[in-house]
């Protein structure tokens, strides 16, 4: 695994948390634990301070132009994962497409939080 964990800030975490209970489930990370000023998502039985993915809260942040960029598996789970942040409630949602000016075989959504933090999903071929 890249990291050991994603601490993304947000302005209030009850204003995205929608989006990212289904998301985090979908990508494998269904267990959320929280306190009033975060929510972290881990994988099953692994809270005890692991690889997780967290939202923090910061009254101030503006989203920029950061993007956080989850793998997917497939072409197929890439479909799968961009139905689910759609119906989930993403803004500024674009399709699954070939995104060939990155590479080749580059398979990719892109999405934002209701706070405007950049999220995408994507696959690349091993022809990549």
């Amino acid at each position: 695994m890249l990291y050991d964990h994603v601490d993304l800030r947000v302005s209030d975490p009850a204003s995205v948390r929608a989006l990212y209970d289904v998301l985090m489930a979908a990508l494998g990370y269904p267990v959320a634990s929280e306190d009033p000023e975060s929510v972290c998502w881990y994988a099953p039985g692994d809270q005890k301070g692991r690889a997780f993915f967290g939202i923090v809260r910061d009254a101030s942040h503006r989203p920029n132009g950061t993007r956080v960029c989850f793998r997917a598996d497939s072409r197929e789970d890439v479909d799968r994962l961009a139905a689910i942040a759609r119906e989930a409630g993403a803004k500024a949602f674009e399709p699954a497409h070939l995104c060939e000016e990155y590479t080749p075989s580059y398979y990719a959504t892109f999405f934002e939080d209701a706070d405007g933090n950049k999220l995408e999903i994507c696959y690349r071929s091993e022809a990549s």
